[in-house]
């Protein structure tokens, strides 16, 4: 958590989209569109009534070029809460009305999606519509109210007070909670467009020292009508230097040609407000207008990474910082759960996962010299070893040099006065025209970040990774894949693999699912009686017992069953499904990565120790079963009863679902993947599909008879013969996502 230091610029801050343009009062206005505080009226003639019966508004709280914020408090919960209303419709055409309306409800949804999976992001609470007195239908949002003060507004007193600029570890400690919500939005498809220190908030808490810090302004640049030319996004919505904070834009942002915006876009922008916060709140791109910071960002001799402005870190943290600031899109991070992990890691800073960030005390305050090594507190930054650790590990502390006063007001009346100059900016960037041409580097031209004019308000030139129905988005991520543990050299060595982007089912695919590929003739129909071969440990006798009692467990054309995961099927079975889907099997990698992500989870649902509400694994139902039919019994997994003897319906088990949203990655079916079995190497290796041929392909997850605890490690592989019609192992499909950056994986699977 970020400690505030010295006064708080504001006493309270809305989560508002114009906060870019709405000035406080201890500032002067040099334009007619930056309205003052003090001078805020009514505009639309609110103050003092009630809406939808329960919202008492009791005063505006900001106004800018495309919505007005009021104070209101929530009758029935005695609470204060945020009614952020859109203008935009007011102006917008009548072809664009309702198409605009509709956007503004689904990015509340998005809003409330967010906000009810992470207390980083701000609250969304509901959503309604307004009739003016005179005027079309205006859409509102509740939010909750906030009380504290910005990023921005706290680095800049803390500056005034004489405090020195935070190290690395503190700045981690810091933007734990938004880096976080961040990455779980990139996860969901989310993309924010519009990171700056701004629009990150400190809220005060009853411990001064410890205030909440969340993200604010999530989604709305999406709700603009992108069919607007530049002169009515400017007029109405200020969409072009909106969804354009020129002080933190990505090099995309400022030309096309270097591709879409996307997550690797708020990569950008959340690493620039970090290199900020190193230095103290100064500006992290150089310039004095948003020609010069365009022309900043997209300069390949003027990356703004920690070195550049005197810090002192390691090779490490430096590598992370100018991967996270180059300049092409494909070059950077996919997303910012990437980034995040792999700064975590280069700093020396274990991860404990978004709910317990470290927080930083007053008692652990940047006092000491700029220049000196310093070690960590322990409340700030948890080595990976043992003893000290010294501040050059972590990042170090920053030298800084003279005029830093002048240049961080520079930044702020950059944001502030955006407006002011925004007729001129437009025009000179559009054309090409260079102020300071003389300098390396190209001259950025301005366009609107949702790319040229279309003829629908919810259409938008920005093309987020997506997948197809059913299937979740898995960023592209590096990872240790396998482990070390003694006695498990088919694991072994723990090796680093980065994968490309890929989608996976959510859920195993059902009988029901399987059965309609088979309807239609492009699937074989699995046999009726399972089949694997006999193990030399069981004799003949009993393994064709073995095989007839289990058929009653297989699934396919069952009653009752058709929720169930398909079984007994072969690996070509399995392979033929997917290809139907134009899909693929994942690979073993994919899928390793898909269960446990890169955070250091134990179990794909997080550190919990596994148990019947986890997982359909092994329980007394299943021993009671095979002692009935007279198969041998194994170890149970535990010593209760999780409700299934055979397989579980899809996603019956929600306590085990993984951080990508993927359901029984551990339980209920084993899963065929593409690979063929082969010994790992310890070299690093990007999307590896195993070897070209073998005798055996890769199964992954457990099942619903698994008794072995070795099981439940994301990490446990075994294999079987592709003829294998086991009632233990089904599938999930994968694809390629539709990304705009065009990385995403390609190769097929067997």
């Amino acid at each position: 958590m970020c400690p505030p230091k010295g006064a708080s610029a504001r006493s309270s801050r809305l989560p508002d989209t114009t906060r870019g343009f709405v000035r406080s009062s201890r500032e002067p206005s040099t334009h007619p569109q930056v309205t003052r505080m003090t001078t805020l009226t009514d505009p639309l003639h609110l103050i003092g009534t009630v809406l939808a019966d329960k919202y008492e508004v009791q005063a505006l709280a900001g106004e800018g070029g495309f919505s007005v914020v009021y104070r209101a408090k929530h009758l029935a919960w005695d609470q204060t809460v945020a009614l952020k209303f859109l203008r935009t419709v007011e102006a917008a055409k009548d072809t664009e009305r309702h198409a605009l309306l509709e956007a503004f409800v689904r990015e509340g949804k998005l809003m409330i999606e967010l906000s009810t999976a992470t207390t980083a992001v701000v609250q969304a609470r509901d959503v309604g519509t307004f009739c003016p007195r005179h005027g079309e239908t205006i859409p509102y949002l509740v939010l909750e109210w906030l009380e504290g003060s910005a990023l921005d507004d706290t680095l800049e007193a803390e500056a005034r007070a004489g405090e020195p600029a935070r190290s690395l570890g503190q700045v981690i400690a810091c933007m734990d909670a938004p880096a976080e919500a961040l990455a779980l939005a990139h996860r969901r498809g989310i993309v924010h467009r519009d990171i700056k220190p701004s629009n990150i908030f400190l809220v005060r808490s009853e411990d001064p020292t410890s205030p909440t810090v969340k993200l604010l302004d999530f989604g709305i640049a999406k709700v603009m009508s992108p069919d607007m030319d530049r002169s009515q996004a400017l007029q109405h919505t200020t969409l072009s230097l909106r969804a354009l904070s020129p002080t933190h834009a990505a090099p995309e942002q400022f030309r096309r040609s270097y591709g879409a915006t996307g997550p690797w876009t708020d990569v950008y922008a959340f690493a620039l407000v970090l290199v900020e916060m190193l230095r103290g709140g100064l500006p992290a791109l150089d310039g004095e207008d948003p020609v010069a910071l365009g022309m900043a960002s997209c300069d390949p001799t003027r990356r703004p990474t920690p070195r550049s402005f005197g810090a002192l870190v390691s090779d490490d943290v430096e590598a992370v910082f100018a991967k996270a600031l180059a300049i092409r899109p494909v070059d950077r991070y996919a997303d910012m759960g990437d980034f995040w992990s792999s700064l975590r890691a280069a700093a020396g800073v274990a991860y404990e996962g978004p709910s317990s960030a470290p927080r930083v005390s007053a008692a652990s305050a940047r006092t000491r010299p700029a220049s000196s090594a310093l070690s960590i507190p322990e409340t700030v930054a948890h080595a990976p070893q043992s003893g000290a650790v010294s501040e050059t590990m972590l990042g170090g502390a920053l030298l800084e040099e003279p005029g830093t006063q002048v240049a961080r007001t520079r930044t702020k009346r950059l944001s502030l006065l955006v407006t002011a100059v925004s007729a001129l900016t437009v025009g000179l960037l559009a054309v090409g025209i260079g102020v300071g041409a003389n300098r390396a580097g190209p001259v950025p031209a301005l366009e609107s970040p949702d790319g040229p004019s279309s003829t629908s308000a919810t259409s938008a030139a920005v093309v987020e990774p997506s997948c197809p129905p059913g299937m979740a988005y898995v960023p592209g991520r590096s990872f240790f894949r396998g482990s070390n543990e003694a006695g498990h050299e088919l694991w072994a060595p723990a090796h680093k693999v980065r994968l490309a982007p890929f989608c996976v089912d959510v859920h195993e695919v059902t009988a029901a699912e399987y059965k309609s590929c088979s309807d239609v003739g492009e699937c074989l129909r699995p046999a009726p009686v399972p089949f694997w071969p006999r193990s030399e440990t069981i004799g003949e006798k009993e393994h064709t017992r073995s095989l007839e009692a289990h058929g009653a467990l297989c699934t396919f054309g069952k009653p009752g069953l058709e929720r169930h995961p398909i079984n007994c099927i072969t690996w070509d079975q399995a392979a033929q499904y997917c290809k139907h889907l134009d899909k693929r099997l994942p690979t073993e990698a994919e899928w390793e990565f898909a269960a446990r992500g890169s955070d250091g989870r134990a179990y794909p649902w997080g550190d919990d120790l596994p148990d019947e509400k986890h997982m359909n694994a092994c329980g007394t139902e299943c021993t009671s079963w095979q002692k009935a039919r007279g198969v041998r019994a194994g170890p149970r997994m535990y010593d209760k009863d999780d409700g299934f003897a055979g397989t579980a319906p899809v996603g019956s088990f929600p306590a085990g679902v993984t951080m990508f949203g993927l359901h029984d990655m551990i339980g209920n079916v084993f899963e065929w993947t593409g690979d063929y079995m082969a010994g790992y190497g310890a070299a690093d290796l990007a999307d590896p599909t195993g070897p070209d041929q073998g005798t055996r392909r890769v199964i992954r997850g457990g099942a619903f008879n698994g008794g072995h605890p070795l099981w439940v490690n994301p990490a446990f592989r075994f294999a079987m013969v592709p003829e294998t019609r086991s009632h233990g192992i089904g599938f999930r499909c994968a694809s390629r996502p539709s990304d705009a950056r065009g990385t995403g994986d390609s190769h097929p699977a067997g």
